[in-house]
């Protein structure tokens, strides 16, 4: 919480859980163990970035009572866990699809472009006494991140069964990221 501002308890408790899940999400995603396929690679980093989002979407359930943040929120819980799940259905076989090295440095080359800018958003988001625009500001740079990543992905030779997953993500990434910025104009 870097604001000088004081911070009532709900607020504070929402806060920290926050940048603790952040926390954990950015050691998971760095921390993930990397192959030779950009499929392999983009499912086992997207998923503790799913994860966030799930634990994100549940923290601030547990403060809101605006109904239509409640929604969001709710369908990110969904619509991520049924991400995960079908990653995690396909990983073993995408990741018997290898990738040059070139390939690989200019993929994860534009992968740190990407989380980078996210976890400087994400990191640098308003934090205030308003826990639902605060939520809506922390999760907007966390979606594009998702959108940029599954962008990303695309460019490459990855395994066909990846790629609706892929276009899923950026779908849903997409409606999300307008939904939450129509709600924070009315919040």
């Amino acid at each position: 919480m870097r604001s000088q501002q004081r911070f009532s308890d709900v607020a504070r408790s929402y806060l920290c859980c926050y940048y603790e899940i952040l926390k954990n999400m950015i050691d998971d995603m760095d921390g993930a163990q990397l192959t030779d396929s950009l499929s392999h690679n983009f499912i086992v980093q997207m998923i503790p970035h799913h994860r966030a989002a799930i634990e994100m979407s549940y923290n601030i359930l547990q403060y809101t009572t605006c109904i239509p943040l409640q929604d969001i929120a709710i369908g990110i819980i969904e619509e991520q866990t049924m991400s995960i799940q079908n990653m995690l259905s396909i990983l073993d076989r995408c990741a018997e699809l290898r990738n040059s090295q070139q390939d690989l440095c200019r993929y994860h080359k534009s992968y740190q472009q990407i989380t980078q800018t996210m976890f400087t958003h994400m990191q640098d988001a308003c934090s205030t006494n308003n826990i639902n625009a605060d939520f809506i500001r922390e999760m907007i740079p966390h979606h594009k991140g998702a959108i940029s990543m599954s962008q990303n992905a695309l460019q490459f030779d990855i395994c066909p069964e990846l790629v609706p997953i892929l276009r899923a993500i950026i779908k849903s990434q997409q409606k999300g990221v307008c939904e939450m910025e129509r709600l924070l104009r009315c919040i």
